[in-house]
């Protein structure tokens, strides 16, 4: 069966490369980095630092590239080949295959540019959206939409974040996908959380919080009965509508809220899987930050910050969050160093929630732009920009 490195192929061309030219600016002759992608031969050693750095990935987001799949043809087991040729015979260890494929991805989202992972979940959820529709009738058929529902929020999520949360209408057509296919099911979790999705595109894209606060209060309300985790997850951000629209009464009672959900939280939630304890910190700090309680805000993000590990582009936003405190807190030598840890964060996974926050705080470091170390880390962003 044919292999190749699919993931490698597709970052050479985001970042521009043909074969050719990578395989000059590497020294190796245009044959070699054809092997490496068909997966006949890996880089050597020596060379693998310099391919991250022109592939503009970290090490390890490197080593991800290199792992070798099935050609796409091929790309599914012997099994899920079959069901594709004969889809009216999918079945429950089907299923179990393709959701297994999907966390798959998902748990590379928090640590690669979501544009490096749309075309294979785009291929994903294709699969998926068509064999639902000849799934045979009961269990099978409902656990198929159930997948094709989730499939569909989480290329909403890819879409907007791959657009630097720029494409609203494509975003909402998923989301609005999941809700409809949940809604059919009658899956009360699943359509709160593509409702939660489409709630996040209102209040950080359209910049619209009044219907961002409806949707997030709408999300609640779906999922009182069967889900604390997405329950808490659209009270925080019913509590950051309100604090864009000045309300922080009404802000202060939904964090309440969302807190007493959030500690009911146990394995059995169905959408457990979405939940972080770094939850809490991070959206309530965001409020604090708008309500213009910076101390608050330091303190509830700078706990959060040393607390995400492995979810990188949401420290970047914790990060950006955290820079903007400092400043408007006047602690300007604080904020660079929040900024520059912030970009870290951003050189591999070029999250679209943390572009847009180190914008906005490089433009509030305008007051400081004669001092050289905020000359530097503006040039930070600025090459990171051309290289995005």
């Amino acid at each position: 069966m044919a292999m190749k490195r699919h993931d490698l192929v597709r970052r050479r061309r985001a970042v521009g490369f043909t074969q050719e030219a990578l395989a000059s600016a590497l020294g190796v002759e245009r044959s070699t980095v054809g092997r490496w992608e068909s997966g006949a031969v890996a880089p050597q050693p020596w060379l693998r630092p310099k391919l991250a750095e022109l592939l503009q990935v970290s090490t390890e987001e490197l080593s991800d590239l290199l792992v070798v799949h099935r050609d796409e043809e091929h790309g599914l087991t012997d099994r899920a080949q079959h069901v594709m040729r004969h889809p009216s015979r999918v079945d429950l260890a089907t299923i179990a295959e393709l959701r297994d494929g999907m966390q798959a991805l998902g748990e590379r989202y928090d640590r690669m540019p979501s544009a490096t992972l749309l075309a294979r979940a785009g291929e994903h959820s294709s699969r998926v959206t068509f064999l639902a529709g000849e799934a045979p009738a009961g269990r099978v058929q409902r656990e198929m939409h159930a997948l094709q529902a989730d499939a569909a929020t989480f290329m909403g999520q890819l879409v907007w974040d791959a657009s630097q949360r720029q494409d609203h209408m494509t975003a909402r057509a998923y989301f609005e996908e999941g809700v409809e296919v949940a809604r059919h099911l009658r899956d009360p979790t699943v359509e709160g959380h593509a409702l939660l999705r489409n709630c996040y595109v209102s209040l950080y894209g359209a910049k619209d919080y009044r219907e961002g606060l409806d949707l997030a209060l709408q999300a609640a309300h779906t999922t009182k009965r069967s889900s604390h985790v997405v329950t808490g997850l659209a009270l925080l951000h019913a509590a950051e509508a309100q604090a864009y629209l000045g309300e922080p009464h009404e802000c202060e009672l939904a964090l309440t809220r969302a807190e007493r959900h959030l500690e009911k939280v146990d394995g059995a939630d169905a959408a457990h899987e979405l939940y972080s304890p770094t939850h809490f910190g991070r959206l309530a700090g965001s409020c604090y930050l708008t309500l213009g309680n910076y101390r608050k805000a330091e303190q509830l993000l700078s706990q959060t910050a040393a607390e995400l590990h492995d979810r990188r582009k949401s420290r970047a936003i914790v990060l950006g969050n955290l820079t903007l405190a400092w400043l408007r807190d006047g602690a300007l030598d604080a904020a660079l160093a929040a900024f520059n840890e912030a970009l870290n964060e951003l050189h591999g996974t070029r999250g679209g929630g943390g572009m847009n926050i180190v914008f906005r705080a490089a433009r509030e470091m305008r007051p400081w732009r004669n001092e050289h170390a905020v000359q530097e880390a503006q040039d930070r962003l600025m090459t990171l920009m051309e290289t995005t």
